[in-house]
């Protein structure tokens, strides 16, 4: 079975040009627990817009799935499927999630049967395959649209995960550091030997005890005890904490989440991607919060500590 892939595209500053239409392959080809983020803004006056999930070939081009907001004809959004130069049959949804200027998370799950899309958090739309998803090559994305960040997740329990960064002008990426650990004891302590690299990548999977108090999940610099992230799920609280602690204080707390994947009994699944403005987290496969980095040098970062009332089943680094 060929490596999994996870590509974290960093955000893209206020300073750089539009960057649609965005055109990309999809890493490896598109399988059954694989998600796509994206993060973005419907641009001024904004028509319409679209996410494309495309078979490439030398003759033609076909699209598996056409997810296309349209604020020009009744504020609706249209799905549809492209196949030998012919449209199908377009459904329709008389809702619109996005409005104009307004920040949006959008997140496409690939399932057994269908595309499961969700909108800020919220569930808005299931279609159904009509196409072989290994097939299924490219994403594009492009309209009337302002494009932060896109991500491509790996939602599925396979082993093996190969995380690999990119930026929108280059492919010269961090690796992973070392093996995946399986079952590693808690606390887990590992040093980062190159430091906290823009756009690393850090797959951590474990179970929450039913007796869980506490959690800790800590990137820091040995040498001085400053905290750039202190992630801290307080489980019977139901509140999951993030701070850092720098010149031997706490900064403010941020306890804001899109939801908490932190239930005792249950397992839970983190995706934490460094891109160079802050920590993006993921959990199961949905995107919980952002952390903008509080340190002024993020990459004397160079320690990962794990500890708390958990069971870790797998963590690379």
């Amino acid at each position: 079975m060929r490596g999994r892939a996870v590509l974290c595209l960093e955000a893209l500053t206020q300073s750089l040009p539009q960057v649609l239409p965005f055109k990309k392959a999809i890493p490896g080809s598109l399988e059954v627990g694989m998600a796509i983020y994206i993060e973005g803004v419907p641009s001024k006056d904004p028509k319409r817009f679209a996410v494309d999930f495309v078979l490439e070939s030398k003759s033609e081009v076909d699209i598996a799935f056409h997810f296309n907001p349209r604020f020009d004809s009744g504020d609706k959004v249209i799905f549809n499927s492209l196949q030998s130069g012919q449209w199908g049959e377009e459904k329709v949804k008389n809702s619109l999630p996005f409005k104009e200027g307004e920040r949006f998370e959008l997140l496409v799950m690939v399932l057994k049967e269908h595309y499961k899309v969700s909108v800020n958090g919220n569930p808005f739309y299931e279609f159904v395959h009509c196409m072989p998803l290994q097939a299924v090559t490219h994403l594009h994305v492009y309209g009337d649209l302002i494009v932060h960040y896109i991500n491509f997740i790996d939602c599925s329990p396979a082993p093996l995960q190969v995380a690999v960064g990119c930026n929108l002008l280059c492919c010269n990426l961090p690796k992973m550091q070392a093996p995946p650990a399986f079952n590693p004891p808690v606390p887990y302590v590992v040093n980062l030997l190159e430091g906290l690299i823009p756009n690393k990548t850090f797959i951590i999977k474990g179970l929450v005890l039913h007796s869980t108090d506490n959690i800790a999940i800590n990137f820091s610099v040995r040498a001085t005890g400053d905290i750039a992230l202190h992630f801290n799920p307080r489980v019977p609280r139901g509140v999951v904490v993030r701070n850092s602690f720098l010149n031997g204080q706490w900064g403010p707390e941020e306890t804001t989440l899109s939801c908490n994947p932190f239930v005792p009994g249950q397992p839970f699944d983190l995706l934490i991607c460094a891109s160079p403005y802050g920590f993006k987290v993921f959990a199961n496969g949905q995107h919980i919060f952002d952390y903008q980095y509080r340190m002024f040098v993020f990459t004397t970062v160079n320690m990962l500590t794990i500890s708390g009332d958990i069971r870790l089943s797998y963590v690379h680094v």
